[in-house]
């Protein structure tokens, strides 16, 4: 080999290994690329797992709370019908304990009445009947606050007293009951039947 050939041959070297290592720069280039798009796509597949995840813990979630509120309102819908039934309950046996307390006055009453039909002795059944209206004043005043309004002689209480007559006299100072026609009464202090009476007023 000629020195021209070899001179050629040196200055073509480094134009070659320049060539290579730009092709290798570039593969490694490419190759880093392709790394960094499939680091890319595996993040956005995770999160698309994670998200699918979070869809379906939350679709649990809605389930089981839309449950519990159904439940919830089956629990209240029969918690009003319970509400009704007992206070209707409560209503159609308010007067139980008042018609239990009556029983026995009734069953007194009877016997009088059967008495007086097997004899003439009028005074028993009129002191049979005297007793089974004492025991069932007693029973009322005793067990459910009933009170009989005290009238005659008493002066005139237009919240006690409802007035059928009215009589005028001088010796009176002030308006007064001279007669009760019907006995009034009050249940646990408020006046359910006013007494009905004849009223003496005075003469001005």
């Amino acid at each position: 080999m000629d020195k021209k050939q070899k001179e050629s041959k040196s200055s073509t070297q480094p134009v070659v290994e320049e060539e290579v290592q730009k092709q290798e720069s570039t593969e490694q280039s490419e190759q880093k690329e392709n790394k960094k798009e499939v680091s890319e796509l595996e993040k956005k597949e995770l999160e698309i797992e994670q998200l699918k995840e979070q869809l379906a813990a939350a679709q649990e979630e809605a389930a089981s709370l839309k449950d519990q509120m159904l439940r919830n309102r089956a629990d209240l819908e029969n918690y009003r019908k319970r509400l009704i039934r007992d206070k209707e309950d409560s209503i159609k046996f308010a007067n139980e304990g008042l018609i239990k307390d009556l029983l026995q006055p009734l069953d007194d009453l009877g016997r009088a009445l059967q008495a007086g039909e097997s004899t003439e002795d009028y005074q028993k059944v009129h002191d049979g009947i005297a007793m089974v209206s004492t025991q069932l004043v007693s029973t009322l005043e005793k067990n459910w606050g009933l009170e009989k309004i005290v009238s005659e002689g008493k002066e005139f209480n237009p919240e006690e007293h409802e007035a059928y007559m009215v009589v005028v006299d001088d010796s009176l100072e002030h308006e007064k009951v001279l007669e009760e026609f019907i006995v009034g009464y009050k249940l646990h202090g408020r006046v359910i039947r006013p007494s009905k009476v004849k009223v003496g007023k005075p003469n001005v």
